[in-house]
């Protein structure tokens, strides 16, 4: 079989999962951008809905808009629960969506909004968003570990079948949080610190532990986290190979973090004018750029091509969170 019959019938057959949005969760997001997912044959997309910034009121405010518009189009969109659901989806040519929010500020300090969120298709929340909150330390904070209420959350989300994600989480509490927990942990979106020496990215002992509690470390495309100012498929492959490596094949995936072009000035005007959220010194002046859904089919070449196991390309490009999902999702 040639190398491009071996990547159609990837993309034919497998579940390709982007493991988080990366554009502004806001009601005034142009949600008709979602079709560059579709058009890029990823099947599977959290939606960000909310971020520690952000008060709690406007990821209320913006899931119900996102839960409208997607409801609204069902010829092209599914919001989803389950993993059938997600086959479902694709084989009928959907886009399918859950919703996930960065950071627990989003409770308001109330453990029942959790439940909350999880009855409106939130399927995964990450515990801080670079600085600190009430359930944990922030990658870019003096890192204060897990709290009461970080364990009462993941009590109640393992209860309820969520992901429980610790990117932009401090070292220490995604520590603690993968020693707590009696369930998978992920890193939806994050990169090894051995490839790219960013305050966001994770050490090799990080992913180690992700993989030890049978979690999912998700390979970010932007340049700030990739390293040496790329974005190309290449260096997504390095990321890719060297978690493969350390972690094994089992525990690898991608989560994109895109945002849409006409947002990324916007973006970084927020980055600009938050310091304390993105740190001069880490968030240096200069453009943030991304790797795109469209370089999906180009990843899956290359890391055939570079001798990748078709298995192993598969679980990376969705199988591995497939297998997550139908584990902890309820």
């Amino acid at each position: 079989m040639s190398l491009d019959d071996r990547v159609q019938s990837i993309l034919k057959s497998e579940v390709i999962w982007d493991a988080h949005s990366g554009f502004m969760p806001d009601p005034a997001a142009d949600l008709n951008n979602l079709r560059i997912w579709r058009d890029a044959g990823v099947d599977y997309l959290s939606i960000d809905v909310g971020f520690d910034l952000l008060p709690w009121e406007k990821t209320v405010a913006t899931l119900a808009y996102f839960r409208h518009w997607i409801l609204a189009r069902p010829a092209d969109y599914a919001l989803v629960s389950s993993t059938d659901e997600i086959l479902a989806a694709k084989a009928q040519g959907k886009l399918a969506v859950t919703f996930d929010i960065e950071g627990m500020n989003a409770l308001n300090g109330r453990i029942e909004m959790v439940e909350f969120y999880h009855h409106l298709g939130v399927r995964q929340m990450l515990f801080a968003y670079n600085r600190n909150n009430l359930a944990g330390g922030g990658c870019h904070d003096d890192d204060t570990g897990l709290t009461a209420f970080g364990r009462q959350v993941i009590d109640e989300m393992n209860r309820l079948g969520m992901f429980v994600d610790v990117s932009h989480t401090g070292y220490r509490t995604t520590m603690d949080v993968m020693e707590y927990t009696d369930r998978p942990v992920i890193f939806s979106h994050s990169n090894p610190k051995a490839l790219c020496a960013h305050g966001r990215n994770i050490t090799d002992e990080q992913i180690k532990a992700c993989a030890r509690t049978g979690g999912i470390i998700g390979v970010v495309g932007l340049n700030r986290f990739l390293g040496e100012g790329r974005t190309d498929s290449e260096r997504l492959a390095d990321h890719v190979e060297y978690l493969i490596d350390l972690a094994g094949p089992r525990h690898v995936g991608i989560g994109l973090d895109y945002a849409f072009p006409v947002e990324v000035e916007g973006i970084e005007d927020i980055i600009s004018s938050n310091p304390h959220f993105w740190p001069k010194n880490e968030y240096p002046e200069g453009k943030t750029t991304y790797s795109t859904p469209g370089q999906t089919q180009e990843l899956i070449e290359v890391l055939l091509r570079r001798g990748q196991p078709e298995r192993t390309v598969r679980d990376v490009m969705g199988g591995n969170f497939m297998r997550l999902a139908r584990e902890i999702w309820k």
